[in-house]
């Protein structure tokens, strides 16, 4: 199992990440949250979650230790899977989604994208108990300064409509950093 991935930043979307470990590149499929944090980087650290399948050999990557440890816990609850378990982590933070779990909040898990109302139920039954005391925390946060279109880009290789997600775009403030524009424009999606 690859524990983390150490490297020169290769290339960067908001979904992927390529990273130049030793001269192969490293693809993975990423957060916003971790886009947000390493996006400014040029050398990086990324904690690994592997998905070998009979198909396909994929990686994940995560800025923190703690939203690694989210995404596994969601890969946990039956009828969650992997892009659904990054979406939420692109939606909310790993300390809001801590919150809403052990709350019982199952509305603010509907509110992510593809999540409804018995996804989110079986969240909050399943990992209420995991999530109390775990101290997940603080996944660091880099400022941003980019615009719509990039935004787009963004919400396009999460797989949206470019015309549905241009609309939502239109109607956000302009001087919304990348990160709040996506997070806002999937709450509308």
């Amino acid at each position: 199992m690859i524990e983390y991935l150490s490297g020169k930043l290769a290339s960067l979307t908001a979904a992927n990440a390529v990273v130049d470990c030793g001269g192969v590149g490293y693809l993975l499929e990423i957060s916003l949250t971790t886009y947000s944090a390493i996006q400014t980087k040029t050398e990086v650290r990324l904690w690994v979650h592997e998905v070998i399948r009979e198909d396909a050999y994929q990686l994940y990557g995560f800025y923190s230790t703690a939203e690694r440890d989210m995404f596994r816990l969601l890969l946990g609850v039956n009828g969650v899977g992997a892009a659904t378990a990054r979406m939420m982590l692109s939606s909310l933070s790993v300390d809001e989604m801590t919150n809403a779990i052990a709350a019982q909040d199952d509305k603010m898990l509907k509110q992510v994208k593809g999540v409804g109302a018995k996804t989110a139920q079986r969240i909050v039954l399943e990992l209420k108990d995991k999530v109390s005391g775990t101290g997940y925390a603080n996944v660091p946060s880099a400022p941003v300064s980019h615009n719509k279109e990039e935004a787009l880009s963004a919400l396009v290789m999460l797989g949206f409509p470019k015309a549905a997600a241009d609309k939502v775009l239109q109607s956000l403030d302009a001087s919304l950093t990348v990160e709040e524009l996506i997070k806002q424009a999937l709450q509308k999606l």
